[in-house]
């Protein structure tokens, strides 16, 4: 087992603890992260008006649908690195590094030319209102131009995770996002800026994280080590990386190309629903990321248990972190809905119409959301063991295809044309999909187990 300081030691020790212990800070990150992003709509709601709001929200869909297919590797980074240290290979972790940060650095590429390229024809076939088309061109322009920091430190807050560290990303983040928000104070109160100050707060709080996680790396003693020389592409640790990542990206992308048209139906209810939905989307945003924080504790303690063949606490995995992720999703989620109305107050100051949509969508959405979170984590568990193909197939099928089906199916009906049969669809397919996700984890288990290769 090769540990270095700061990390947890997955595959030995009180299981349950450790879990915990691991998770904490993965969820401050994002729970931070989001609390940062909804400095910027509050800002900006406040001195720009509910219209900004709405601009940058348009952007959301389609900023996370250019940017998960490269991200999503990422996760395939993850389970490269937990894996190769739980089997205490050092030189496979080393090359897991090296290959991951060139990779990021070619996606981050690829990204800021697609986003700064296309930004206003996509966001025109999106259906984006003719009053916030020019202010969410604007925003996500400047967004793309810094897009290559925020995958570098995605990629490298990966590393640090699959390798037990889960408290440094934290504190980047953390640093990253007070500069974040002391930014956008000055961009829009003082020098009187609006979407164009918090895009370009983002990018270089972003580049300030990023610049963070390298130096980590590069100082590092352990397996994890960075050495700029030494970066490359190692093709049989970018196979791995790309056979579990390239899923799971795809898997973002067809999220995203569903949310797309979810987003596109919102649309057509004016500015007024789209600010709604937007100030609603990010309060949500806190019971996710709490959630999610669990998938990533169960992909990376499925990985590095099955790297060292201890199946005895791969079940263990399965079970607390299904109970874990069930409780703090019922909790986060029913509190969210119970205060819907003074939070959206946050974010909009002059529309309470637009608050009434957001608080349509939380009552659809918040109530259920453990299910979503348990959905994630089931997808996280697979990704774990290598399998990383069948969550993906799973969720194109059961939650974007059937999200789309229903917006030009159901929807379309004259007595479900509203925005609460719109958001139904959200927690039907959750339970579909996650239903199908436990079947598949049992018979990926049970091959596993009869075929010898866990023991």
């Amino acid at each position: 087992m090769l540990l270095t300081r700061k990390e947890t030691d997955m595959v030995n020790g009180p299981l349950f603890r450790d879990l915990i212990i691991y998770t904490i800070p993965i969820i401050l990150s994002g729970l931070l992260q989001l609390m940062f992003n909804a400095a910027d709509l509050i800002v900006v709601g406040r001195y720009c008006g509910h219209t900004s709001v709405a601009a940058i929200g348009a952007c959301s869909a389609i900023i996370n649908l250019i940017t998960n297919l490269a991200i999503g590797l990422s996760v395939g980074v993850s389970v490269a690195v937990a894996v190769a240290i739980g089997a205490g290979d050092s030189k496979r972790c080393s090359k897991a590094v090296h290959t991951a940060i060139p990779v990021a650095l070619i996606g981050g590429l690829f990204m800021t030319a697609i986003g700064v390229l296309f930004a206003k024809p996509i966001l025109a076939w999106n259906n984006t209102p003719d009053d916030v088309l020019d202010l969410s061109a604007t925003y996500m322009r400047i967004y793309f131009a810094g897009i290559i920091a925020t995958m570098i430190y995605n990629y490298g807050a990966a590393i640090l995770r699959a390798a037990g560290d889960t408290q440094h990303p934290l504190y980047y983040l953390t640093a990253a996002g007070v500069l974040n928000v002391i930014l956008n104070v000055i961009f829009i109160t003082v020098l009187g800026r609006n979407v164009d100050g918090v895009a370009l707060a983002t990018t270089i709080s972003q580049c300030l994280s990023a610049m963070l996680v390298l130096r980590f790396l590069a100082k590092s003693d352990g397996p994890i080590k960075l050495n700029f020389k030494k970066m490359t592409m190692d093709w049989i640790c970018l196979k791995q990386i790309i056979v579990v990542g390239l899923p799971a990206g795809l898997q973002g992308c067809m999220f995203s190309i569903s949310n797309i048209i979810i987003q596109r139906s919102i649309n057509s209810f004016a500015s007024v629903a789209m600010s709604g939905n937007a100030a609603a989307a990010n309060v949500e945003g806190f019971t996710y990321q709490a959630m999610n924080s669990f998938h990533q504790t169960a992909m990376n303690f499925t990985g590095q248990n099955y790297g060292a063949r201890r199946l005895d606490r791969l079940k263990k995995v399965y079970k607390y972190t299904i109970i874990d992720v069930t409780i703090t999703g019922i909790i986060t989620g029913w509190l969210t809905f119970l205060f819907a109305r003074p939070l959206l107050g946050l974010y909009i100051t002059d529309s309470k119409a637009a608050i009434e949509y957001g608080v349509t969508r939380m009552m659809m959405i918040c109530i259920p959301y453990f299910l979503c979170g348990i959905m994630d984590v089931m997808s996280g568990l697979l990704r774990g063991l290598g399998n990383s193909m069948m969550p993906m197939v799973s969720t194109v099928l059961l939650v974007c295809v059937f999200r789309v089906a229903w917006v030009y199916t159901v929807w379309q009906l004259p007595e479900m044309h509203n925005l609460t049969m719109l958001y139904l669809t959200y927690p039907i397919s959750w339970i579909l999909n996650l239903i199908v996700l436990n079947i598949c984890y049992f018979r990926t288990m049970r091959r596993l187990t009869s075929s010898d290769i866990i023991i």
